[in-house]
């Protein structure tokens, strides 16, 4: 089992504690649905196994500053209350600055970006605002795994 999910139980945890609960998760359709618009709005892009793992387990994460996005509100079944920082509508917006383009990113915190470097093939975490690379990682579970550590410490 990879080990974010034993630290997604730890913020579970936190956030009950707290009178909050995680986000529900994303269904198969509403995956698939977000798959089928990827190319139309990013171009060709390939989500990893691990981070539609992640979308069946919980759709998205918004907690203590880290962000891991989700499901395009436009995309799910049904409607939500809480906040979804979209991984096709946030990607759009980092777009914007033609340099990002090289990544892929599926999550940010107040000082860093979590990204799939396309040109490299690496997963990374980068500094924010600059985008120098601070670390890479091997796979997509490794750079969640780091990035939950960091808003538990």
């Amino acid at each position: 089992m990879p080990q974010w999910k034993d630290l997604l139980i730890e913020i579970e945890k936190i956030e009950v504690k707290y009178g909050g609960s995680l986000r529900h998760p994303a269904s198969a359709t509403e995956v698939i649905r977000m798959n089928s618009n990827i190319p139309d709005k990013l171009g060709n892009i390939t989500l990893p196994d691990s981070y539609i793992e992640f979308l069946k387990k919980i759709n998205g994460l918004d907690f203590n500053g880290l962000v891991i996005y989700g499901v395009d509100k436009a995309l799910l079944d049904r409607e939500v209350d809480q906040e979804i920082y979209g991984f096709i509508e946030t990607n759009e917006l980092w777009y914007e600055n033609h340099w990002q383009k090289q990544y892929i990113f599926f999550g940010d915190s107040d000082t860093a970006w979590y990204c799939y470097d396309v040109k490299d093939s690496v997963y990374v975490e980068l500094d924010k605002p600059s985008g120098t690379v601070i670390q890479s990682f091997e796979n997509f579970d490794s750079m969640l795994s780091d990035a939950f550590e960091t808003v538990l410490l």
